[in-house]
């Protein structure tokens, strides 16, 4: 069996490392269980005796636990063995899903999630790290989107089947099914990621003091949003659809299914290109997400239009999340762990700010057509960073450049010193 880690030469160098597709595969099952609630609410919150409304803090609670969690827990399993921090998050979140799916009380249900959140964040903080660090500098941007793209795919198949599952079994039939997968990636996980320790001199001082960087919460910045951006839009884009583009109620999970396999292309243009061309990458997919949202506007009138606009959305959106997550992790160097955490809490803070925005801008004079001129604001001022982020990479460049030449100038000084002190 080949080496988990790939190697430097060969073949095989142009191939991600097995263990990529492993931890993709629990980033798939995290992503699920994050957004398939939404499609299970009306029937979670019957049988829990609490209202629609009440239930809906079952998504506020696993998104606050992401937020807050993720480099809580990263830094509290420091100096664990990644091996075993990934494999004690997945017990965890079957553990958690399991309990929620034996219980009748929403109290409970409501702790299992933001239990089922913090292993979530120490799931994906580790993750990151062993990913881009087992796919080398050279493809540690398309390692990413890959895991990224599990996100994405729980998108486009688990949600819609975890929906389907819960609308015959109940939405404890789901929850039985995420602890059982969960309890197999556990085994996957401590079968085929490699049995090595924390490495020495990274401490939690170490972790702290990475973000001094000030390119990295530049990084950060162009995460909230960019995704601030599109899940604006995304989150009130079913009146959007039904109430202005006359689409039919029935036909908007189907148009849904588009949004995610526009995230998924997205993710994997961000992490086949994002390697060799980030800034260009990502500021012209920023760019071109602005544009779209804003044609979203005027357009969605029309069927056909809207739902191509709602594509290029995703497609275009999804394009920036796997570069930045990998510069984010790059910046930080030999401490990447805290950082992989707050990239994931970054994620999750535009996710807020951009829904609660556009639940805002919805409900005033700007009606159905709110969130996409929000959406598109934010996205424009994803530019800003990117631009800043350009500018100092260009001016880092420039410095190494010219200390080199002065380098070069001293040794051929020294030379041409030497040269006249042995003809005199």
């Amino acid at each position: 069996m080949p080496s988990v880690t790939g190697s430097a030469t060969g073949p095989a160098t142009n191939r991600l490392p097995f263990v990529v597709w492993v931890l993709a595969a629990g980033t798939f099952l995290m992503g699920t269980t994050e957004f398939v609630i939404a499609g299970l609410l009306p029937e979670m919150a019957a049988d829990l005796n609490v209202s629609v409304s009440h239930a809906g803090l079952l998504i506020t609670a696993f998104a606050v636990g992401m937020i807050v969690g993720g480099p809580t827990m990263a830094m509290a399993t420091l100096r664990l063995p990644q091996r075993h921090t990934l494999i004690g998050a997945l017990t965890v979140f079957a553990l958690g899903h399991a309990i929620a799916a034996l219980s009748t009380s929403f109290t409970v249900v409501l702790s299992a999630r933001v239990v089922t959140a913090l292993a979530t964040g120490a799931f994906w903080a580790v993750g990151f790290v062993i990913a881009t660090g087992a796919a080398g500098p050279a493809r540690s941007t398309r390692a990413v989107g890959v895991m990224m793209g599990g996100l994405t795919l729980a998108n486009v198949v688990g949600v819609p089947i975890g929906s389907f599952v819960g609308q015959y079994t109940g939405w404890r039939g789901p929850f039985w099914a995420l602890a059982v997968l969960a309890a197999l990636a556990a085994a996957f996980v401590g079968r085929f990621i490699p049995r090595t320790g924390r490495r020495a001199e990274v401490s939690v001082r170490a972790e702290i003091r990475a973000l001094r960087q000030s390119r990295l919460w530049l990084a950060l910045a162009a995460a909230v949003l960019i995704m601030g951006g599109v899940l604006a839009t995304y989150t009130y884009i079913t009146p959007l659809l039904t109430d202005r583009a006359g689409i039919p109620a029935g036909a908007v999970p189907l148009v849904l299914i588009v949004f995610g396999i526009g995230a998924l292309g997205g993710t994997a243009i961000g992490g086949r290109w994002g390697d060799r061309r980030p800034m260009a990458t990502t500021i012209t997919a920023a760019a071109a997400t602005a544009l779209t949202l804003l044609a979203l506007i005027p357009a969605s009138n029309s069927p056909v239009t809207a739902v191509i606009l709602v594509f290029l959305m995703a497609l275009t959106g999804f394009t920036v999340n796997p570069v930045v997550t990998s510069l984010a992790v790059r910046f930080a160097g030999d401490a990447p762990t805290l950082t992989s955490a707050l990239t994931t809490s970054a994620y999750n803070t535009g996710i807020a700010a951009g829904s609660l925005a556009a639940g805002r801008a919805m409900d005033s004079s700007l009606g159905l057509t709110g969130p996409a001129l929000v959406g598109a604001t934010f996205a424009a001022l994803t530019l800003l960073p990117l631009i800043a982020l350009t500018l100092s990479n260009a001016a880092d460049s420039s410095r190494i450049v010219a200390q080199h030449t002065a380098g070069a100038d001293t040794a051929e000084q020294q030379a041409a010193n030497a040269t006249m002190t042995s003809t005199r």
